[in-house]
């Protein structure tokens, strides 16, 4: 079997910000298990120009997002809750998936999608959590049982990179688990419908 490739894709403008402090923490257990790992967090995510379907030309940052994105086995994404959904910085990167449609594997076919929202409040950060179910499952990926929600108004994560938060790890450690659960599955030669 070879070694698996998880993609992460999330965060904030703002370096070190929660979002992106959970993102890669459960890239890190990733690695743990045995994964190699890329992460698109928030300088390379407000980097990226909007998405524009119409125009084929792609920025270097868009075409190595996409590059990684076709070869990952696995990918978790992880957005703040701006005011009930998904952030627009993230939403964007998802976007670029489009650009996979034609692909033999198009969008996230096949792949296991672990999800993680944050925000200071229970209700935009489940509502965001949910939209990004809704994202995946349009994107035909998988996304996985356990969904990380972290409200920062009780869920203090603790000066990084660890999580001090005993519940935030144990959600990011088991979706980061699922993910690396169902990759291995898959290469040891169940092949899901696509």
């Amino acid at each position: 079997m070879r070694t698996p490739h998880i993609v992460g894709i999330g965060g904030t403008t703002r370096p070190g910000s929660s979002t992106e402090r959970a993102l890669r923490y459960a890239l890190a257990v990733c690695e743990q298990h045995g994964a190699t790992t890329t992460c698109f967090a928030g300088a390379e995510l407000a980097a990226l120009p909007h998405y524009a379907p119409e125009d084929p030309t792609r920025a270097e940052g868009a075409l190595h997002l996409i590059e990684e994105v076709r070869r990952a086995d696995g990918i978790v994404i992880a957005s703040p809750g701006y005011h009930g959904s998904v952030a627009g910085l993230v939403k964007n990167a998802i976007d670029y998936t489009e650009d996979c449609r034609d692909d033999e594997r198009c969008y996230l076919t096949g792949r296991a999608v672990g999800l993680i929202a944050t925000g200071a409040g229970w209700q935009g950060v489940v509502t965001t959590l949910d939209a990004l179910r809704s994202i995946v499952h349009s994107l035909r990926g998988w996304p996985t049982p356990m969904g990380v929600a972290i409200n920062s108004t009780i869920q203090d994560l603790g000066p990084g990179p660890g999580i001090d938060d005993d519940k935030a790890r144990l959600q990011l450690e088991t979706m980061a688990g699922e993910v690396m659960e169902f990759v291995k599955v898959r290469q040891a030669g169940f092949q899901p419908a696509g």
